[in-house]
């Protein structure tokens, strides 16, 4: 009996990562079409039990970073993809959605600068991506 319960647990735990990996790259595409800057994903899944991924972005300016954050609040509402909690500052230099599986962080340059994600995460591995007409897409990675 044990074993079937890992090996399900292990089946579920890939699905959800695949699950995860999809809706980290949705939203990539979504801030990457408000013409957010410097689009990273960190898959977070081996290091950490907050989430799987961390999607980092940044905007040029506080009403940038705003309409980064709401953007992706409208159109993942729109997919029915439920919020566990979302804030942004006053100023907006940064703001946060968790999306449960995958947190999205949006920054103005000098905040991200400042907290550097990138470094305090960096034995996440970044998931590869391109681009392309201001959208991001997956690079082959062969």
């Amino acid at each position: 009996m044990p074993k079937k319960n890992t090996v399900k647990t292990r089946k579920s735990t890939a699905k959800k990562s695949s699950t995860s990996r999809a809706r980290a790259l949705k939203i990539a595409r979504i801030v990457a079409a408000k013409q957010a800057e410097d689009v990273l994903i960190l898959d977070v899944s081996k290091i950490s039990s907050l989430c799987d991924y961390f999607v980092i972005c940044s905007g040029t300016s506080a009403r940038q970073v705003r309409a980064i954050y709401e953007e992706a609040l409208r159109e993942c509402k729109k997919d029915e993809v439920g919020v566990g909690h979302r804030e942004a500052d006053d100023d907006s230099h940064w703001a946060l959605v968790d999306f449960f599986d995958v947190i999205l962080h949006v920054f103005d340059s000098e905040a991200r600068s400042f907290y550097n994600l990138e470094y305090l995460w960096k034995e996440a591995k970044k998931v590869p991506f391109k681009i392309t007409s201001g959208k991001p897409r997956e690079q082959n990675l062969r």
